[in-house]
Protein backbone atom coordinates (compact mmCIF):
# COMPACT_ATOMS: atom_id res chain seq x y z
CA UNK A 1 0.00 0.00 0.00
CA UNK A 2 1.43 3.27 -1.11
CA UNK A 3 1.37 6.46 1.00
CA UNK A 4 -1.86 7.60 -1.54
CA UNK A 5 -3.74 4.44 -2.06
CA UNK A 6 -7.43 5.23 -1.56
CA UNK A 7 -7.79 1.79 -0.14
CA UNK A 8 -5.63 3.21 3.16
CA UNK A 9 -8.26 3.80 5.80
CA UNK A 10 -5.92 6.03 7.10
CA UNK A 11 -5.45 7.78 3.19
CA UNK A 12 -7.69 11.03 3.95
CA UNK A 13 -5.98 12.21 7.19
CA UNK A 14 -2.49 11.14 5.37
CA UNK A 15 -4.17 13.66 2.18
CA UNK A 16 -4.83 16.22 4.44
CA UNK A 17 -1.45 16.89 5.55
CA UNK A 18 0.02 16.50 2.02
CA UNK A 19 -2.37 19.25 0.81
CA UNK A 20 -0.75 20.82 3.69
CA UNK A 21 2.70 19.98 2.89
CA UNK A 22 2.76 20.71 -0.72
CA UNK A 23 3.35 24.63 0.45
CA UNK A 24 6.23 23.95 2.92
CA UNK A 25 8.15 21.20 1.44
CA UNK A 26 6.93 21.31 -2.37
CA UNK A 27 10.81 22.13 -3.65
CA UNK A 28 9.92 22.51 -7.13
CA UNK A 29 6.66 20.62 -6.85
CA UNK A 30 5.77 18.40 -4.61
CA UNK A 31 5.21 15.97 -7.15
CA UNK A 32 8.76 15.90 -8.28
CA UNK A 33 9.94 14.90 -4.77
CA UNK A 34 7.14 11.97 -4.23
CA UNK A 35 8.32 9.61 -6.63
CA UNK A 36 8.17 6.30 -6.71
CA UNK A 37 11.62 4.16 -6.30
CA UNK A 38 11.80 0.32 -7.04
CA UNK A 39 14.19 -0.27 -4.77
CA UNK A 40 15.22 0.93 -1.08
CA UNK A 41 17.26 3.84 -0.97
CA UNK A 42 21.00 2.66 -0.38
CA UNK A 43 22.39 4.25 2.39
CA UNK A 44 25.15 6.78 1.32
CA UNK A 45 27.79 5.27 0.02
CA UNK A 46 31.75 5.05 0.69
CA UNK A 47 34.33 4.89 -1.88
CA UNK A 48 36.19 2.00 -2.53
CA UNK A 49 39.59 3.24 -2.16
CA UNK A 50 40.87 6.88 -1.88
CA UNK A 51 39.79 9.38 -3.82
CA UNK A 52 42.02 12.39 -5.28
CA UNK A 53 37.97 14.00 -5.93
CA UNK A 54 35.28 14.51 -4.01
CA UNK A 55 33.21 16.11 -6.15
CA UNK A 56 32.14 16.78 -9.85
CA UNK A 57 30.79 20.13 -11.74
CA UNK A 58 30.70 19.33 -15.05
CA UNK A 59 29.93 22.14 -17.90
CA UNK A 60 27.63 20.52 -20.88
CA UNK A 61 28.00 22.05 -23.85
CA UNK A 62 24.87 20.83 -25.67
CA UNK A 63 25.22 20.48 -29.53
CA UNK A 64 28.69 19.94 -30.03
CA UNK A 65 31.34 22.31 -29.87
CA UNK A 66 33.94 22.96 -32.23
CA UNK A 67 37.24 21.09 -31.27
CA UNK A 68 38.96 22.37 -34.10
CA UNK A 69 38.54 26.29 -33.61
CA UNK A 70 39.48 25.70 -29.26
CA UNK A 71 41.47 23.05 -27.91
CA UNK A 72 42.84 20.70 -31.27
CA UNK A 73 44.77 22.65 -33.54
CA UNK A 74 44.90 20.84 -37.33
CA UNK A 75 47.61 23.34 -39.46
CA UNK A 76 46.78 20.80 -42.41
CA UNK A 77 42.98 22.02 -42.79
CA UNK A 78 44.43 25.46 -43.93
CA UNK A 79 46.80 23.30 -46.25
CA UNK A 80 44.01 20.93 -47.95
CA UNK A 81 41.22 23.50 -48.00
CA UNK A 82 38.23 22.73 -50.00
CA UNK A 83 39.56 19.49 -50.50
CA UNK A 84 38.49 16.50 -49.79
CA UNK A 85 41.29 13.96 -49.14
CA UNK A 86 40.95 10.35 -48.38
CA UNK A 87 41.47 10.70 -45.04
CA UNK A 88 39.09 13.03 -44.84
CA UNK A 89 36.17 11.22 -46.40
CA UNK A 90 33.89 9.78 -43.49
CA UNK A 91 30.50 9.41 -43.82
CA UNK A 92 28.41 12.52 -42.62
CA UNK A 93 25.46 13.22 -41.11
CA UNK A 94 24.37 15.47 -43.84
CA UNK A 95 26.00 16.73 -46.82
CA UNK A 96 29.56 18.37 -46.30
CA UNK A 97 32.34 19.57 -49.11
CA UNK A 98 35.83 20.52 -48.74
CA UNK A 99 38.10 20.71 -45.36
CA UNK A 100 37.51 24.36 -43.91
CA UNK A 101 40.12 25.73 -41.95
CA UNK A 102 39.89 27.52 -38.65
CA UNK A 103 40.06 31.23 -39.12
CA UNK A 104 41.14 30.84 -35.39
CA UNK A 105 44.52 30.97 -33.74
CA UNK A 106 45.92 29.05 -31.51
CA UNK A 107 48.52 30.09 -28.93
CA UNK A 108 50.65 28.56 -26.14
CA UNK A 109 48.93 29.06 -22.52
CA UNK A 110 50.90 29.12 -19.00
CA UNK A 111 54.32 27.26 -18.37
CA UNK A 112 52.75 24.15 -19.93
CA UNK A 113 52.17 25.73 -23.41
CA UNK A 114 49.07 24.33 -23.99
CA UNK A 115 47.53 25.37 -26.75
CA UNK A 116 44.22 27.49 -26.81
CA UNK A 117 42.37 29.27 -29.45
CA UNK A 118 42.23 32.91 -28.94
CA UNK A 119 38.57 32.34 -28.70
CA UNK A 120 39.38 31.49 -25.24
CA UNK A 121 41.85 33.73 -24.22
CA UNK A 122 40.73 33.53 -20.12
CA UNK A 123 40.74 30.12 -20.42
CA UNK A 124 43.75 30.14 -22.10
CA UNK A 125 45.80 31.77 -19.19
CA UNK A 126 43.99 29.04 -16.97
CA UNK A 127 46.05 26.09 -19.62
CA UNK A 128 48.54 24.73 -16.51
CA UNK A 129 45.01 23.47 -15.18
CA UNK A 130 43.67 21.69 -18.22
CA UNK A 131 43.73 17.85 -18.65
CA UNK A 132 42.63 18.30 -22.76
CA UNK A 133 41.39 14.76 -23.89
CA UNK A 134 42.03 15.28 -27.92
CA UNK A 135 40.83 11.52 -29.06
CA UNK A 136 37.42 10.91 -27.34
CA UNK A 137 35.13 9.35 -29.50
CA UNK A 138 31.33 8.06 -29.37
CA UNK A 139 28.53 6.00 -31.26
CA UNK A 140 26.26 8.01 -32.68
CA UNK A 141 25.56 11.76 -34.87
CA UNK A 142 22.22 12.63 -33.81
CA UNK A 143 22.28 14.76 -30.88
CA UNK A 144 19.49 13.26 -28.33
CA UNK A 145 21.14 9.81 -28.56
CA UNK A 146 24.74 11.51 -28.20
CA UNK A 147 23.59 13.05 -25.25
CA UNK A 148 22.01 10.44 -23.73
CA UNK A 149 25.35 8.22 -24.26
CA UNK A 150 27.90 10.78 -22.93
CA UNK A 151 25.49 10.87 -19.84
CA UNK A 152 24.84 7.42 -19.23
CA UNK A 153 27.00 5.01 -21.36
CA UNK A 154 23.99 4.31 -23.51
CA UNK A 155 21.67 5.82 -26.13
CA UNK A 156 18.41 4.24 -24.89
CA UNK A 157 17.08 6.63 -22.65
CA UNK A 158 16.36 4.14 -19.69
CA UNK A 159 19.61 4.46 -18.05
CA UNK A 160 20.79 6.64 -14.92
CA UNK A 161 22.73 9.41 -15.91
CA UNK A 162 26.46 9.83 -14.06
CA UNK A 163 25.14 12.27 -11.85
CA UNK A 164 22.80 9.66 -10.54
CA UNK A 165 25.60 6.92 -10.28
CA UNK A 166 27.95 9.32 -8.67
CA UNK A 167 25.16 10.05 -5.94
CA UNK A 168 24.18 6.66 -5.50
CA UNK A 169 28.21 5.29 -5.15
CA UNK A 170 28.82 8.39 -2.55
CA UNK A 171 26.09 9.59 -1.04
CA UNK A 172 25.68 13.74 0.06
CA UNK A 173 27.98 15.71 1.79
CA UNK A 174 25.20 17.90 3.30
CA UNK A 175 22.24 16.36 4.23
CA UNK A 176 20.44 19.96 4.16
CA UNK A 177 20.80 19.88 0.06
CA UNK A 178 20.51 17.63 -2.66
CA UNK A 179 23.59 15.25 -3.78
CA UNK A 180 23.21 16.02 -7.38
CA UNK A 181 21.84 19.39 -9.14
CA UNK A 182 21.41 20.43 -12.49
CA UNK A 183 21.63 23.83 -13.61
CA UNK A 184 21.15 26.00 -17.08
CA UNK A 185 19.37 24.01 -19.96
CA UNK A 186 20.10 22.86 -23.15
CA UNK A 187 18.73 20.00 -25.09
CA UNK A 188 19.92 16.71 -24.37
CA UNK A 189 19.38 17.32 -20.79
CA UNK A 190 17.11 14.58 -19.67
CA UNK A 191 19.49 11.80 -19.63
CA UNK A 192 22.36 13.98 -17.30
CA UNK A 193 19.30 14.54 -14.77
CA UNK A 194 17.64 11.19 -14.99
CA UNK A 195 17.99 8.46 -12.30
CA UNK A 196 16.69 5.86 -14.51
CA UNK A 197 15.82 2.34 -12.05
CA UNK A 198 18.10 4.13 -9.39
CA UNK A 199 16.17 5.25 -6.48
CA UNK A 200 14.24 8.43 -7.30
CA UNK A 201 15.89 10.08 -4.76
CA UNK A 202 19.30 9.88 -6.85
CA UNK A 203 17.67 12.35 -9.93
CA UNK A 204 19.00 15.68 -10.07
CA UNK A 205 17.11 18.46 -8.49
CA UNK A 206 17.18 20.75 -11.39
CA UNK A 207 17.14 24.40 -10.56
CA UNK A 208 17.28 27.63 -13.08
CA UNK A 209 19.93 29.69 -12.94
CA UNK A 210 17.61 32.47 -15.22
CA UNK A 211 17.27 33.89 -11.97
CA UNK A 212 19.39 35.37 -9.17
CA UNK A 213 16.68 35.33 -6.38
CA UNK A 214 16.31 31.79 -4.46
CA UNK A 215 13.06 31.87 -3.96
CA UNK A 216 12.31 32.73 -8.22
CA UNK A 217 14.78 29.95 -8.79
CA UNK A 218 13.22 27.29 -6.58
CA UNK A 219 9.25 27.13 -5.98
CA UNK A 220 7.61 27.23 -2.30
CA UNK A 221 11.34 27.70 -0.71
CA UNK A 222 9.11 29.56 1.82
CA UNK A 223 5.63 28.73 3.33
CA UNK A 224 4.01 31.76 3.81
CA UNK A 225 1.86 30.19 5.92
CA UNK A 226 3.49 27.93 8.63
CA UNK A 227 6.26 28.50 10.44
CA UNK A 228 9.63 26.32 11.00
CA UNK A 229 7.75 24.35 14.53
CA UNK A 230 4.34 23.92 12.50
CA UNK A 231 5.81 22.44 9.43
CA UNK A 232 7.90 20.11 11.67
CA UNK A 233 5.15 18.91 13.63
CA UNK A 234 3.34 18.37 10.32
CA UNK A 235 6.29 16.14 8.86
CA UNK A 236 6.42 14.49 13.02
CA UNK A 237 2.61 13.60 12.45
CA UNK A 238 3.17 12.27 8.76
CA UNK A 239 5.99 9.78 10.41
CA UNK A 240 3.46 8.71 13.32
CA UNK A 241 1.06 8.09 10.14
CA UNK A 242 4.12 5.69 8.34
CA UNK A 243 5.40 4.32 11.36
CA UNK A 244 1.81 2.66 12.06
CA UNK A 245 1.36 1.87 8.22
CA UNK A 246 5.09 0.05 8.64
CA UNK A 247 3.85 -1.75 12.08
CA UNK A 248 0.76 -2.79 10.35
CA UNK A 249 2.31 -4.07 6.88
CA UNK A 250 5.74 -4.42 7.04
CA UNK A 251 7.83 -1.54 5.52
CA UNK A 252 7.54 -0.20 2.40
CA UNK A 253 10.47 1.18 0.28
CA UNK A 254 8.05 3.65 -1.30
CA UNK A 255 6.97 4.91 1.43
CA UNK A 256 10.80 4.96 2.81
CA UNK A 257 11.83 6.83 -0.26
CA UNK A 258 9.36 9.28 -0.37
CA UNK A 259 9.39 10.48 3.76
CA UNK A 260 13.24 10.97 2.99
CA UNK A 261 12.64 13.05 0.43
CA UNK A 262 10.01 15.40 2.09
CA UNK A 263 12.45 15.60 4.91
CA UNK A 264 15.52 16.68 2.46
CA UNK A 265 12.57 19.63 1.04
CA UNK A 266 12.08 20.70 4.48
CA UNK A 267 15.89 20.87 5.44
CA UNK A 268 16.12 22.69 1.93
CA UNK A 269 14.18 25.42 3.18
CA UNK A 270 16.45 26.85 5.39
CA UNK A 271 19.77 25.94 3.19
CA UNK A 272 18.81 26.58 0.18
CA UNK A 273 18.49 30.25 0.77
CA UNK A 274 21.96 30.72 1.80
CA UNK A 275 23.55 28.30 -0.97
CA UNK A 276 21.26 29.50 -4.12
CA UNK A 277 22.18 32.98 -3.36
CA UNK A 278 25.60 34.74 -5.40
CA UNK A 279 24.11 37.92 -4.26
CA UNK A 280 25.83 37.23 -1.29
CA UNK A 281 29.61 36.91 -3.29
CA UNK A 282 31.48 40.47 -2.53
CA UNK A 283 31.12 42.14 -5.38
CA UNK A 284 34.87 41.65 -7.02
CA UNK A 285 34.18 37.54 -7.26
CA UNK A 286 30.68 38.46 -9.06
CA UNK A 287 33.04 40.82 -11.57
CA UNK A 288 35.67 37.80 -12.00
CA UNK A 289 32.73 35.51 -13.18
CA UNK A 290 31.06 38.27 -15.17
CA UNK A 291 27.21 39.40 -15.92
CA UNK A 292 24.90 36.68 -17.64
CA UNK A 293 23.08 33.38 -17.05
CA UNK A 294 25.77 31.00 -17.45
CA UNK A 295 28.26 32.79 -15.54
CA UNK A 296 26.16 32.69 -12.56
CA UNK A 297 25.49 29.40 -12.71
CA UNK A 298 29.50 28.84 -12.95
CA UNK A 299 29.55 30.95 -9.45
CA UNK A 300 26.25 29.02 -8.03
CA UNK A 301 28.03 25.57 -8.78
CA UNK A 302 31.29 27.05 -6.92
CA UNK A 303 29.13 27.62 -3.94
CA UNK A 304 27.06 24.34 -4.35
CA UNK A 305 30.10 21.73 -3.79
CA UNK A 306 31.79 24.75 -1.24
CA UNK A 307 28.72 23.10 0.62
CA UNK A 308 28.83 19.62 0.27
CA UNK A 309 26.98 18.91 -3.28
CA UNK A 310 28.32 15.85 -4.74
CA UNK A 311 27.72 16.46 -8.26
CA UNK A 312 26.90 19.95 -10.38
CA UNK A 313 25.81 19.57 -13.56
CA UNK A 314 25.81 23.03 -15.95
CA UNK A 315 24.50 22.87 -18.85
CA UNK A 316 24.12 25.69 -21.94
CA UNK A 317 23.07 24.83 -25.52
CA UNK A 318 23.52 26.89 -28.54
CA UNK A 319 26.75 24.95 -30.03
CA UNK A 320 25.13 23.20 -33.23
CA UNK A 321 26.82 25.59 -35.60
CA UNK A 322 25.93 24.04 -39.35
CA UNK A 323 26.07 27.63 -40.98
CA UNK A 324 28.28 30.69 -40.01
CA UNK A 325 29.71 29.00 -37.62
CA UNK A 326 33.10 31.77 -37.47
CA UNK A 327 30.84 34.31 -36.32
CA UNK A 328 28.04 32.20 -34.10
CA UNK A 329 30.96 30.09 -32.36
CA UNK A 330 32.80 32.85 -31.42
CA UNK A 331 29.75 34.34 -29.53
CA UNK A 332 29.20 31.23 -27.57
CA UNK A 333 33.26 30.86 -26.59
CA UNK A 334 32.55 35.04 -25.43
CA UNK A 335 29.79 34.12 -23.22
CA UNK A 336 32.08 30.84 -21.83
CA UNK A 337 35.29 32.16 -21.57
CA UNK A 338 35.40 34.76 -18.70
CA UNK A 339 33.26 32.85 -16.38
CA UNK A 340 35.30 29.28 -16.80
CA UNK A 341 38.40 30.97 -16.20
CA UNK A 342 36.81 32.22 -13.15
CA UNK A 343 35.66 29.00 -11.64
CA UNK A 344 38.69 27.51 -12.16
CA UNK A 345 40.64 30.21 -10.11
CA UNK A 346 37.87 30.85 -7.73
CA UNK A 347 38.18 26.61 -6.45
CA UNK A 348 42.29 26.85 -6.84
CA UNK A 349 41.94 30.39 -4.50
CA UNK A 350 39.55 28.74 -2.06
CA UNK A 351 41.82 25.50 -2.17
CA UNK A 352 38.81 23.35 -3.80
CA UNK A 353 40.17 22.71 -7.13
CA UNK A 354 42.41 19.66 -5.73
CA UNK A 355 39.86 17.64 -5.08
CA UNK A 356 36.61 18.92 -7.30
CA UNK A 357 36.97 17.25 -10.63
CA UNK A 358 35.66 20.04 -13.66
CA UNK A 359 34.58 18.38 -16.54
CA UNK A 360 33.87 20.41 -19.97
CA UNK A 361 32.51 19.41 -22.97
CA UNK A 362 29.73 17.87 -25.35
CA UNK A 363 27.83 15.18 -26.82
CA UNK A 364 30.11 15.40 -29.76
CA UNK A 365 32.34 17.53 -31.86
CA UNK A 366 32.46 19.01 -34.99
CA UNK A 367 33.41 17.83 -38.57
CA UNK A 368 36.51 19.58 -40.32
CA UNK A 369 34.97 19.35 -44.23
CA UNK A 370 32.59 22.22 -44.54
CA UNK A 371 28.57 22.43 -44.68
CA UNK A 372 27.20 24.93 -46.64
CA UNK A 373 30.36 26.52 -47.01
CA UNK A 374 30.08 28.26 -43.89
CA UNK A 375 29.17 25.38 -41.19
CA UNK A 376 30.22 21.97 -39.79
CA UNK A 377 28.65 19.28 -39.40
CA UNK A 378 28.07 16.80 -35.95
CA UNK A 379 31.30 14.43 -35.71
CA UNK A 380 31.17 11.71 -33.22
CA UNK A 381 34.86 10.05 -34.59
CA UNK A 382 36.73 12.31 -32.52
CA UNK A 383 36.56 14.90 -30.00
CA UNK A 384 38.16 17.16 -27.24
CA UNK A 385 36.74 16.67 -23.69
CA UNK A 386 38.92 18.39 -21.00
CA UNK A 387 39.06 18.20 -17.04
CA UNK A 388 40.95 20.25 -14.55
CA UNK A 389 41.81 19.48 -10.87
CA UNK A 390 40.63 16.44 -9.13
CA UNK A 391 43.66 14.54 -9.65
CA UNK A 392 44.36 14.56 -13.35
CA UNK A 393 47.50 15.93 -14.76
CA UNK A 394 47.24 19.85 -15.57
CA UNK A 395 48.72 21.28 -18.44
CA UNK A 396 48.53 18.27 -20.49
CA UNK A 397 47.13 16.98 -23.60
CA UNK A 398 46.39 13.28 -24.46
CA UNK A 399 45.76 11.63 -27.12
CA UNK A 400 45.25 13.03 -30.89
CA UNK A 401 42.64 12.94 -33.79
CA UNK A 402 44.17 12.29 -37.49
CA UNK A 403 45.57 15.46 -39.54
CA UNK A 404 42.54 16.78 -39.95
CA UNK A 405 40.79 16.67 -36.58
CA UNK A 406 37.92 13.88 -38.08
CA UNK A 407 39.19 10.61 -36.09
CA UNK A 408 40.34 9.63 -32.64
CA UNK A 409 43.65 8.26 -33.82
CA UNK A 410 45.87 7.68 -30.81
CA UNK A 411 45.12 7.34 -27.53
CA UNK A 412 41.52 7.11 -27.66
CA UNK A 413 39.47 7.35 -24.97
CA UNK A 414 35.70 6.22 -25.39
CA UNK A 415 32.81 7.71 -23.60
CA UNK A 416 32.93 4.56 -21.37
CA UNK A 417 36.70 5.05 -20.60
CA UNK A 418 35.37 8.90 -19.73
CA UNK A 419 33.16 7.25 -17.49
CA UNK A 420 35.54 4.76 -15.86
CA UNK A 421 38.06 7.08 -15.42
CA UNK A 422 35.35 9.90 -13.74
CA UNK A 423 34.67 7.19 -11.23
CA UNK A 424 38.14 5.97 -10.48
CA UNK A 425 38.98 9.61 -9.54
CA UNK A 426 36.12 9.29 -7.09
CA UNK A 427 37.54 6.51 -5.49
CA UNK A 428 34.51 4.48 -7.47
CA UNK A 429 35.59 1.22 -9.24
CA UNK A 430 33.36 0.92 -12.24
CA UNK A 431 33.12 -2.60 -12.53
CA UNK A 432 31.75 -2.69 -8.80
CA UNK A 433 29.63 0.34 -9.18
CA UNK A 434 26.55 -1.54 -9.60
CA UNK A 435 22.85 -1.76 -8.94
CA UNK A 436 20.27 -4.65 -9.46
CA UNK A 437 17.65 -4.51 -11.69
CA UNK A 438 15.95 -6.41 -14.23
CA UNK A 439 17.63 -9.58 -13.27
CA UNK A 440 20.94 -8.42 -13.81
CA UNK A 441 23.66 -5.97 -12.20
CA UNK A 442 23.65 -2.65 -13.77
CA UNK A 443 26.52 -0.08 -14.33
CA UNK A 444 27.31 3.02 -15.42
CA UNK A 445 30.40 1.42 -18.36
CA UNK A 446 27.87 -1.41 -19.28
CA UNK A 447 30.17 -4.50 -20.17
CA UNK A 448 33.43 -1.99 -21.37
CA UNK A 449 35.51 0.71 -19.85
CA UNK A 450 39.33 1.25 -19.05
CA UNK A 451 40.37 3.92 -16.72
CA UNK A 452 42.52 6.06 -18.61
CA UNK A 453 45.57 5.91 -16.32
CA UNK A 454 48.08 8.20 -18.63
CA UNK A 455 45.96 11.33 -17.57
CA UNK A 456 46.36 10.77 -13.71
CA UNK A 457 48.33 13.08 -11.65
Amino acid sequence: MNLLDPADPFGPTRRSFLRELGGSVGLLGLASYLRAAEAPAAPAGKPHFKPKAKRVIFLFMAGGPSHLDTFDPKPALARHAGQRPGGADLRTERVTGGLLPSPFKFRPGGKSGLPVSDLLPNVRECADELCVLRAVHAINPNHSPAANYLATGRIDAVHPGIGAWVSYGLGSENADLPGFVSLGGGFGQTGFERNGYLPGQFQATRVSTAEADPEKMIRHLKNPALGADDQRRQLDALQSFNRSHAAANGNDPLLEARVKAMETAFRMQTAAGAAFDVRHEPVRVREAYGPGEFARGCLLARRLVERGVRFVQLSLGGWDHHARINEELKKKCGEIDRPVAALLRDLRQRGLLDDTLVIWGGEFGRTPVSEGGDGRDHNHYGFTVWMAGGGVKGGFAHGATDEFGFRAADGKVSVNDLHATILHLLGLDHEKLTYRYSGRDFRLTDVSGRVVDEILA
